[in-house]
């Protein structure tokens, strides 16, 4: 895809910090960092969202997502991680090309966990929304 400005860094057409490259992903430092070595892997398929990327490559890219964790563990020391896909435009998802946020986390960083992200609790039981998954599961 021409347009899309991911599938440009990954063709390198744009400059950028990559500090991993695999045969299914790039990984580039984010340009807006929350925290020192906050990462991106692009995905080297252009899909918008995980949903459109080949199951048979998911082992691949999340090998990838794996060694570039440990490279920054390795380099940076921090006490954590926060790893997480911004599926979709209500989900903050600014640029349709998949990608995962690595952003390495310092005790006290004055940041929250994944459940700090949205607060949308459901009327419905836990049992309703189970049963309401398995019929899709069953088609």
């Amino acid at each position: 895809m021409t347009d899309c400005s991911f599938c440009r860094i990954v063709k390198k057409e744009i400059p950028v910090q990559i500090i991993y490259e695999d045969s299914d992903a790039l990984a580039i430092l984010d340009i807006h960092p929350r925290a020192p070595g906050h990462t991106m892997i692009l995905s080297k398929i252009h899909t918008e969202t995980i949903l459109g990327y080949p199951e048979k490559q998911g082992g691949n890219l999340f090998n990838s997502i794996k060694k570039v964790t440990a490279i920054i563990n390795e380099a940076l020391k921090p006490d954590g991680f926060t790893i997480g896909i911004n599926h979709g435009k209500s989900a903050g998802q600014a640029i349709e090309h998949l990608h995962i946020h690595i952003i390495p986390r310092w005790n006290n960083d004055g940041g929250s966990s994944i459940h700090g992200v949205v607060d949308n609790r459901s009327n419905s039981n836990l049992e309703e929304i189970k049963n309401l998954i398995l019929k899709v599961k069953q088609k």
